[in-house]
């Protein structure tokens, strides 16, 4: 079976990028400082806007948005990865081949993923709340008051302001 892609200028889109044999690795210092320089390094030659970000210990979710004449993600990772694990040394191979792409197709679709990518933590055990994992866009987005600071745990108040994705690259927030 072949894997084909959608691709999109200007498109935006949820990925999942895992490490190699599922090495809880990604959020140790001298790997997150290696992925965050490739990541800028990467961005200077082929701009793109991250949207949200978690970094968990095995694997990452991202939302990107591509700039209107551009659609060339696959290019955007295989630079990062490769950059990345130059950091590292050979030493530790640190990402696994492929990775996920699901393209976001209108604003309830973003909100939705949106979500999914920020309560990661607390799925998968880490944390109790997501207010206490540090590695994620979450604090950037309680500062904006797009989350309240509970969201997402505990007693957590799930009343969010929603997000809505712009032609025009900037994100509005809305009451809900």
């Amino acid at each position: 079976m072949k894997y084909r892609r959608f691709y999109r200028n200007g498109g935006t889109y949820l990925f999942t990028v895992v490490t190699n044999k599922r090495q809880k690795i990604l959020t140790d210092d001298a790997v997150r400082l290696a992925l965050r320089q490739a990541v800028m390094a990467v961005r200077e030659r082929y701009p793109f806007e991250i949207l949200a970000w978690v970094l968990m210990p095995d694997h990452l979710h991202t939302i990107w948005r591509l700039p209107d004449n551009d659609s060339a993600y696959s290019e955007r990772w295989r630079q990062i990865k490769r950059h990345s694990q130059y950091l590292i040394g050979g030493n530790l191979r640190l990402w696994q081949k492929r990775f996920w792409e699901h393209t976001i197709r209108d604003e309830a679709d973003f909100a939705c993923h949106f979500d999914y990518l920020h309560f990661n933590p607390v799925k998968h055990g880490y944390v109790g709340q997501i207010s206490d994992w540090r590695f994620s866009t979450f604090h950037r987005y309680v500062k904006q008051g797009i989350y309240p600071h509970n969201w997402g745990g505990g007693n957590a108040d799930f009343l969010l302001n929603t997000i809505e994705v712009k032609s025009d690259s900037r994100i509005r927030s809305t009451e809900n």
